[in-house]
C-alpha cells in the first residue's frame, strides 16, 4: 500500500504480526528501537480501549503528524505537550467512523483484499470466550456462528 506498517502488541510476536501484514515490529519496552524510531510515522492509529500512556509515541511522529485514539473512552494517561508544541504533533479522536467513512474503509479493504482476523465460535462457547478475555487470551475478534444458535436451544428445550 505503499506504507511502512510497524505493530505493537502485547503478543510481541513477530511471526503473528509480520503475517498480519506489518513490515516491522516495534516493541515499545525496546528502548533503543524506540529511539531510531523516532520521528518514523506520520500516523499512529493507538486502538488501546483503556487509559494508558500516549507519552512513549509522541516522539515517534514525524512532524505534523498525528496519534489516532480509536475507540478509547474516558481517561489517559496525562501528555507531555513539549512533543507536540516542538513537532507540530496532535492527538485527535474517534468513537468510530461514521456511516461514509466505514462504507470507504471497507471498500478500501475490498480492493486491497484486507480481510478481518477473527475466531468463530459456537453460542455454547460464550461463557469460555468471556473467561478468554478476562486472561487477554484472545489474538482475534470472536464471532458467534449463529446457526449454533438453533442447536444451542434444542440442547436446552
Amino acid at each position: 500500500m505503499g506504507h511502512s506498517i510497524a505493530r505493537h502488541r502485547i503478543f510481541n510476536n513477530y511471526i503473528y504480526e509480520t503475517a498480519l501484514g506489518a513490515d516491522r515490529l516495534l516493541v515499545s519496552t525496546d528502548e533503543e528501537a524506540m529511539a531510531k524510531a523516532q520521528s518514523g510515522f506520520d500516523l499512529i492509529i493507538d486502538t488501546v480501549p483503556v487509559k494508558h500512556d500516549l507519552n512513549p509515541y509522541l516522539p515517534l511522529l514525524d512532524v505534523d503528524g498525528t496519534l489516532v485514539l480509536l475507540g478509547q473512552v474516558g481517561p489517559l494517561a496525562e501528555p507531555n505537550t513539549v512533543p507536540m508544541i516542538l513537532g507540530r504533533r496532535r492527538i485527535a479522536g474517534s468513537l468510530i467512523g461514521g456511516i461514509r467513512e466505514t462504507q470507504e474503509m471497507l471498500d478500501f479493504c475490498a480492493r486491497k483484499n484486507i480481510l478481518p482476523e477473527c475466531e468463530m465460535i459456537r453460542m455454547d462457547q460464550i461463557n469460555e470466550a468471556f473467561e478468554r478475555l478476562e486472561h487477554a487470551d484472545v489474538r482475534y475478534r470472536f464471532v458467534i456462528d449463529m446457526a449454533s444458535l438453533d442447536s444451542a436451544a434444542g440442547a436446552k428445550a
